[in-house]
């Protein structure tokens, strides 16, 4: 992305970050215990400095100033999760009051239980997003996998966001958690780093410690790419892992694994050649697997032969009810899917990007078991030969 490009996104982004805060307090003062202890200029002040705390807090810690950034971006980034909710609950009590034409008398003390109600969410939401990612158990039938490779368990964890809010602490415990499951192949299905490279590289000894007996092999998330595709590289590399970067390769004897660096971040950096085909191309016979960060191109993918697609990048919107807003552009939002003869699954992520808060859309750790074509799922049942037919006179 051009650096003219770069400064017309930041510049969107503060501007959409800006009306937020702008609607938000416009509203609260309209909420009769806000404006009966605070004045226009007060949340006028208090709106502008909660709207500089998270910029403010990333270019903290960018300039080595963690001691402070690093608790500043969290306080900031509980705050962008519970704007969102304030936001939310506001807007429909405006929409159904019309902002306040109707249900006149009525709509100040709505606003003021939105207001509660969204407080509340916040809180909750701060407490799912603490918690310890659950595993979520898939069972696939792929046509083509040995049979002597049926059963073969596979552990997906995609939208880590290591960095200034998930650290050593966290990264160890998860590790601890897929080491339990005894995988026989793990897959990092992108977003690895959150947004700077130098605070994951201290993370690397851990990051040494997750191991398979296939392998631990990952693609690049739309993230990888604002911390800097190169570097990003080198620490995936440096870790041990199998980056896979538009082309596939054989794990083990008929099962074949594809990855293509993210196809979102490709519409936004505008990198040139068709990713999925040249990662799909003279592959050999067998079951294939895809790793493609953002869920996009399904349909191509069934087409081309594909067998199972992981995915993740949605978060499943992280804190409803943005979730709605997410599936406007990634309607395969979350869970599996069949695709024209393909199995795609969208996990929800494994750690929180932005706040560290989820709000009915826990993180999760994907347990896939992998199934030949010849596997039962129930044994036949045995059924008694037809009584045979009487004989002839009698």
């Amino acid at each position: 992305m051009s650096g003219g490009r770069i400064a017309i996104f930041i510049t969107l982004v503060l501007t959409v970050w800006a009306l937020m805060h702008w609607y938000v307090f416009w509203r609260l003062g309209t909420v009769p215990w806000v404006a009966a202890h605070c004045s226009t200029k007060g949340l006028a002040v208090f709106a502008s400095v909660l709207w500089v705390s998270y910029p403010l807090a990333r270019c903290l810690n960018a300039w080595n100033w963690a001691a402070v950034g690093g608790p500043l971006e969290f306080a900031a980034a509980v705050w962008m999760g519970t704007l969102f909710l304030v936001f939310a609950a506001l807007l429909v009590v405006d929409v159904l009051t019309v902002g306040g034409l109707l249900f006149s008398q009525a709509a100040p003390q709505m606003k003021s239980g939105a207001v509660l109600i969204a407080g509340i969410c916040a809180v909750i939401g701060i407490g799912q997003g603490l918690r310890a990612p659950i595993v979520r158990d898939y069972e696939v039938r792929l046509a083509g996998l040995p049979s002597d490779r049926d059963g073969l368990t596979l552990v997906a964890i995609s939208d880590l966001h290591l960095g200034t809010l998930k650290g050593g602490r966290w990264l160890t415990k998860l590790l601890g958690r897929i080491e339990e499951l005894k995988p026989d192949l793990v897959v990092i299905v992108g977003d690895l780093v959150d947004g700077d490279v130098r605070q994951v590289e201290t993370l690397l000894p851990t990051l040494k410690q997750l191991r398979a007996p296939l392998g631990v092999w990952t693609v690049t998330g739309n993230h990888e790419y604002y911390a800097g595709l190169a570097p990003s590289v080198n620490l995936l590399q440096a870790a041990g892992y199998h980056l896979l970067r538009d082309r596939w390769a054989e794990v083990t004897p008929g099962l074949i694994l594809a990855g293509v660096d993210d196809l979102t971040a490709r519409e936004q950096f505008g990198p040139s050649g068709d990713a999925l085909e040249q990662a799909l191309a003279n592959r050999p016979s067998g079951a294939t697997l895809l790793l493609s960060h953002s869920p996009l191109e399904s349909n191509r993918a069934a087409a081309a032969g594909v067998n199972l697609m992981l995915s993740g990048h949605t978060h499943a919107g992280q804190i409803w009810p943005f979730n709605f807003l997410v599936r406007l552009k990634y309607p395969l939002l979350v869970g599996r899917y069949e695709v024209a003869g393909m199995t795609l699954i969208v996990g929800r992520g494994t750690g929180t990007w932005g706040p560290p808060m989820r709000l009915w859309q826990p993180s999760e750790i994907l347990r896939i078991k992998l199934r030949s074509a010849s596997f039962q799922t129930t044994p036949p049942i045995a059924r008694p030969p037809p009584p045979s037919p009487p004989a002839a006179g009698t």
